[in-house]
């Protein structure tokens, strides 16, 4: 095995992210949450370990499906309380030198003029250290809180993704030329009028006439990351991502997942190799197996099935409380996660009640495949194997106690994969987006969709010259 292992750590601004229950475990410093320092302290310990980057997960509203209630998520902190993001960034890059932060935003409520914004000044805060993790949003409440009836149709939040990352690509690509910013004391020039230009977008969702109010970060466009295992999922993140936090319930389903988003941009005339996929991981680590074991024992006896089911409600459209026990949980198209909702009826061997669905999403159980049990060695050999035989490239790792679980994984799996020359040693030099794909690689490549707006501004340059 030649490539080395791209490894991002899993989180929120939250209270909890999917460790559900795990909160009331004493080592668990997830309620510090709000204090900077909190902050500071994990993004240190994640470069110690080489992570590439802190992979931050965000909803817009709350987990109310199960139940048809709020509480279930509330009473155990399912994804709330919840902070923005973006915030904390600034003050993780200035305690860290390579590691680079994927911030997870929405295109269904959020402005794309807004947007380009705050991402072109969170690449410059960071030196060119920041990624877009790219979703729809799918909750009921936040499309109550945005001031909808009800959710978007889920292709059509696609379609409304097409348009957000058109106007976002104008913006950062084709707006202000290289050289616009000048800074000519002498000629009392701060900027070349000539080199900043309108966008003048005008479509189906957005009219945008521009400019970007910023000027072109270091990286132009932020690395651009997306998650989706739907069918219309992977053709948008063949279209657009640099990145894919893509899922399967087994190994063949992650191959094929993997194998068709890059033919679909093999067909778009991109280049397929140079799309990175990552996929989750979470691990429970000891330096024997009963070690392990046990930890994986006590955290089980913590866990909380109820908000378990509050996160798989919100995510799949199902309302699992609602249905008679004993019949079979059938597929049944929601305008939620189509891939969560085909995970328990589409994606199984044979067809499972919903008793049996309720059992699996609420136990904590390392014997359905969700948590991966064992020393740093049988840990190593399980992401090596799958490296090599799914087309993989890296891993989301989330974590049950913060910060400890990550603490065991830096220093116990991370010498073990750089034993075996499948984890960098140390960083490459450059921006987040040089460091995946290679010295010069700063700005996005040609045969990426955004490359078309920056022939845009120098066609306008000639126009104006004529």
């Amino acid at each position: 095995m030649s490539k080395q292992i791209i490894m991002n750590a899993f989180d929120m601004n939250s209270a909890m992210h999917n460790s559900h229950g795990l909160w009331k475990h004493p080592d668990n410093e997830r309620h510090r949450y709000t204090d900077l320092a909190y902050w500071a302290e994990m993004a240190t310990l994640l470069e110690r370990g080489k992570f590439d980057a802190l992979f931050l997960a965000d909803v817009v509203g709350i987990y109310d499906v199960y139940k048809m209630s709020r509480d279930p998520a509330i009473r155990d902190a399912v994804q709330v309380p919840l902070n923005d993001p973006a915030l904390i960034v600034p003050a993780m890059a200035a305690v860290t030198e390579h590691l680079s932060f994927a911030v997870t935003v929405t295109t269904t409520y959020e402005h794309p003029y807004a947007h380009a914004r705050r991402f072109s000044t969170l690449d410059h805060l960071t030196g060119g250290r920041i990624a877009w993790n790219i979703v729809t949003s799918y909750l009921p409440n936040a499309a109550l809180n945005h001031g909808l009836s009800q959710m978007i149709k889920h292709d059509d939040r696609y379609e409304l993704a097409d348009e957000f990352l058109e106007v976002a690509y104008k913006l950062w690509e084709g707006s202000w030329e290289d050289g616009a910013m000048v800074r000519d004391a002498a000629r009392g020039v701060y900027a070349e009028p000539d080199k900043v230009h309108y966008i003048n977008h005008a479509g189906r969702f957005y009219n945008v006439p521009g400019p970007h109010l910023s000027e072109p970060s270091l990286q132009r466009t932020p690395v651009l990351y997306q998650a989706g295992s739907s069918e219309r999922g992977r053709a948008f993140a063949a279209k657009h991502a640099e990145c894919v936090f893509v899922g399967g319930n087994s190994k063949e389903a992650l191959k094929f997942n993997i194998a068709d988003i890059r033919n679909k941009a093999e067909q778009l005339g991109r280049d397929p190799q140079a799309i990175k996929m990552l996929t989750g991981l979470s691990v429970v680590v000891g330096r024997t197996k009963e070690e392990a074991e046990s930890k994986m024992r006590e955290y089980a006896s913590l866990w909380s099935g109820e908000a378990a089911l509050a996160q798989f409600g919100g995510s799949s459209g199902y309302d699992l409380s609602a249905y008679d026990p004993d019949a079979y949980l059938e597929y049944v198209a929601t305008d939620h996660g189509q891939s969560r909702a085909a995970q328990y009826t589409k994606h199984v061997q044979r067809r499972l009640t919903v008793q049996e669905v309720m059992d699996r999403v609420a136990t904590l159980d390392h014997r359905q495949g969700r948590i991966l049990v064992g020393t740093p060695g049988e840990i190593a050999d399980y992401m090596q194997e799958q490296v090599e035989e799914t087309g993989l490239d890296g891993f989301n790792l989330a974590h049950l106690i913060t910060p400890g679980s990550l603490r065991e994984f830096v220093d116990l799996v991370v010498p073990e994969l750089q034993r075996r020359g499948i984890y960098k040693l140390d960083y490459a030099s450059g921006t987040l987006r040089e460091k995946l794909f290679g010295p010069g690689q700063r700005t996005l490549p040609a045969h990426h969709p955004a490359a078309q707006y920056r022939k845009a501004a120098a066609e306008t340059k000639a126009q104006q010259s004529f």
